[in-house]
């Protein structure tokens, strides 16, 4: 028997596990008690990562279509197909002819998340899309503006915090999200034990709204109404309190101007939560020792995205609690930190370029994939004919996604990195498997950018792997597109990124010794890091290295024009009249659907693990016993769904625990099909209800697809029986 420690990549809450083996066979996973950030906390995503390495489904060698069917060939097979189709390509339509799609697993990998930047470059495509425009460029936008760079994001102090307000965010089922935080019970439990309190904003009585001191009932898509009501009150009753901030804020007086007309009474009205409610919440904002507002997927996929994630930290600096011990605050990662040199930065803007068919605006270098299926459909110069998926299921995961994939079947070709053949990659000419979690080394460098405390841990491979690592792939991947062919010196490319990345850091890359692939770039990065901190410090400490709690970081950390937080920028308040506009809006008897979080789930990328998948089934539209009862909904018995974009059928869960007037349908199921290859996942189905998101309906300002607050309309699709048919 042998043991390692391993950092979990499966979620953001990056939890220390203890795997034990057995030769190669993985026998028991659990918390690490030593962990210095996770304390042995440990979910059953972690617990699962046995089950990852293991599954017989997981591809292993390469796969080509031939004839409509996909047939294993050698490495150097499978990229001679590449070199050969995709090549010309390029030659003949340019390169924004090729799309790529990075899904959310891509973040997760240390390989795809360095090396995957070297291919991108080098392909030179605009057409680059993201889970980030399903997901959180709402955040990245608002960040950008205030902060002077899409990366510098304030997240929760919740260690330290006295009063935590969580709107459409359920952190004890995601363990975080845009706040790498393990256990968030214990550190939300921990709120409560030294007197502070928690209040949750959400339509359903969530896992952590059950455990919250307080819960608001909103109406899916108002909360940029419900914190601009909070702004007027802090205004109208002279409860701002800038504090330390005084000198680093512009844009105050232009706020209170803007926040005239989101009186508690004008909102409440169309949010549902009475105006004295509102009132008292931002009386009790104010008046904490110190407090933290917290949005994420709720608040970021909405029509009001980006101008909810701008009034979010609006309130965190009117209320003084930006950049202050139990406020929100902006971590400093060990490695990598992208906002750690603001003086060599240009100020962050969008809208560089946009998109050949609906005009829709680049944001933080990456395109809304909403309009994917639009660049592929429609003929005339710039048309996609190429895609590359890197560990992505877009077919599962985008709005309309049923239009998708029947774009994906109309292109000339596609490659996908991915260890699944599943409803995306099906549809791929070439497919790139890759080696399992406890075959390759991590390192969490974009989650430690928002971790609640400074901490840095690596993780060397576990177990060896007959597969290249993704890194190598990466790099003859891009070879090819740089016209050196499909077997190129992966040693001598693997160097020439490293002195890339030791010349910008003002190194010498000998300094990172015989190390190679992700091992030497991180030594480097780290090296140039704040900590004085090497690779060889990070091996000697298993169990990770504490960095210390969050600390301030104004004004270095500002990179906008004016070298302040920017509290008013254009490019985001000239959205607030079509907010001002939802005033008269108030609700009808309107049925709108929302998504919802699962603790066994991350998007869609883990339900062929039998141990995440048993028991009940999940996926089933819930519905509040009122409306089951005007619509003649029965539980158990399947309902239809149906909205401008598509219909789908799926089984009805009534529970008093969602607001009536919305009904909600977890997010990524919707498996199987022709040519997948995912027994477990296919066996559990479920519905895809991306299938209903229309694509659209977007955030104005991000592009940012709308997943919650959709209207929909619910009919039972069998005739009641009972005393209810009487």
């Amino acid at each position: 028997m042998t043991t390692a420690h391993v950092t979990c990549p499966l979620c953001e809450a990056t939890c220390g596990l203890t795997v034990t083996f057995d030769g190669s066979q993985v026998t028991e996973v659990r918390g690490d008690a030593e962990d210095v950030f996770s304390g042995g906390f440990i979910c059953p995503k972690g617990a699962s990562l046995g089950a990852l390495h293991h599954d017989p489904d997981r591809l292993r060698t390469p796969l080509v279509k031939r004839d409509g069917k996909h047939v294993p060939v050698s490495w150097d097979e499978a990229f001679a197909e590449i070199d050969t189709r995709l090549l010309p390509i390029m030659e003949a339509h340019g390169r924004d002819a090729v799309a790529v799609y990075a899904g959310n697993p891509s973040v997760h990998n240390l390989s795809t998340s360095l090396y995957g930047r070297v291919f991108f470059k080098a392909l030179g495509t605009k057409n680059f899309y993201t889970a980030g425009s399903v997901d959180q460029l709402p955040k990245h936008y608002s960040s950008g503006y205030l902060f002077g760079d899409g990366m510098t994001i304030p997240v929760p102090d919740v260690d330290r915090t006295q009063h935590l307000l969580v709107l459409g965010a359920n952190p004890l089922v995601s363990n975080g999200s845009l706040m790498t935080a393990p256990d968030m019970r214990g550190r939300l439990r921990a709120i409560r034990e030294r007197g502070g309190k928690v209040v949750v904003v959400d339509p359903r009585r969530t896992r952590t709204a059950q455990v919250a001191d307080e819960h608001h009932t909103i109406r899916p898509g108002t909360d940029a109404l419900l914190l601009f009501a909070l702004v007027n009150v802090l205004f109208a009753e002279n409860l701002t309190d800038l504090g330390h901030l005084a000198g680093h804020v512009t844009g105050v007086a232009d706020v209170g101007e803007l926040s005239r007309d989101f009186t508690p009474e004008a909102v409440a009205p169309v949010t549902g939560i009475p105006a004295g409610e509102i009132r008292r919440m931002a009386r009790e904002l104010a008046a904490a020792e110190s407090a933290a507002v917290y949005g994420r997927i709720g608040t970021t996929t909405q029509a009001f995205g980006t101008l909810a994630s701008w009034l979010v930290d609006v309130l965190n600096v009117l209320t003084g609690n930006l950049d202050r011990p139990g406020g929100v605050m902006f971590p400093l990662a060990a490695a990598g930190q992208a906002n750690s040199a603001p003086g060599k930065r240009r100020p962050f803007r969008h809208g560089r370029w946009r998109t050949r068919v609906r005009g829709l605006p680049e944001v933080l270098g990456e395109v809304p994939v909403a309009t994917l299926a639009d660049e592929i459909l429609t003929p005339g110069d710039g048309q996609v004919r190429a895609l590359i998926t890197v560990s992505g299921n877009p077919c599962l995961s985008t709005p309309n996604a049923g239009r998708l994939a029947e774009a994906l079947a109309r292109l000339d070709f596609m490659v996908s990195l991915d260890i699944y053949r599943n409803e995306t990659t099906r549809h791929a000419d070439v497919i790139l498997p890759g080696p399992t979690p406890l075959e390759r080394e991590h390192y969490d460098v974009a989650l430690y950018q928002l971790a609640v405390r400074n901490v840095a841990n690596w993780t060397p491979a576990a177990l060896t792997s007959d597969l290249p690592p993704e890194w190598a792939t990466m790099l003859r991947l891009t070879s090819i597109v740089t016209g050196q062919g499909p077997d190129p010196d992966i040693e001598a490319l693997d160097a020439f990124v490293a002195g890339q990345i030791a010349q910008r850091a003002g190194l010498d890359p000998a300094v990172a010794g015989d190390r190679r692939g992700p091992a030497r770039l991180i030594d480097l990065m780290l090296r140039a890091g704040p900590y004085d901190l090497t690779l060889a410090d990070l091996e000697a400490a298993p169990h990770g290295v504490d960095l210390g709690p969050l600390r301030p970081r104004l004004p270095e950390i500002l990179s906008t024009a004016s070298g302040k937080v920017e509290l008013a920028p254009e490019a985001i308040t000239a959205d607030v009249p079509r907010l001002a506009a939802e005033l008269a809006h108030v609700p009808d008897g309107e049925l709108v659907l929302i998504g919802r979080r699962q603790l066994s789930s991350n998007n869609s990328w883990m339900h062929n693990l039998e141990p995440l998948v048993r028991g009940k089934n999940r996926c089933t539209v819930q519905v509040h016993p009122a409306d089951a009862e005007r619509l003649g909904l029965a539980d158990g018995e399947p309902a239809l769904v149906s909205s401008k974009a598509g219909k789908i059928e799926v089984p009805v869960e009534i529970t008093e625990e969602i607001r009536p007037g919305v009904v909600s349908i977890p997010h990524g199921w919707g498996h199987g099909g022709p040519g997948t290859q995912t027994a477990v996942a296919a066996a559990h189905a479920g519905v895809n209800s991306n299938l209903v998101a229309d694509e659209t309906l977007l955030d104005a300002l991000s592009g940012t697809a709308v997943l919650n607050g959709i209207p929909v309309e619910v009919t039972p699709t069998r005739p009641p029986t009972g005393p209810r048919a009487a």
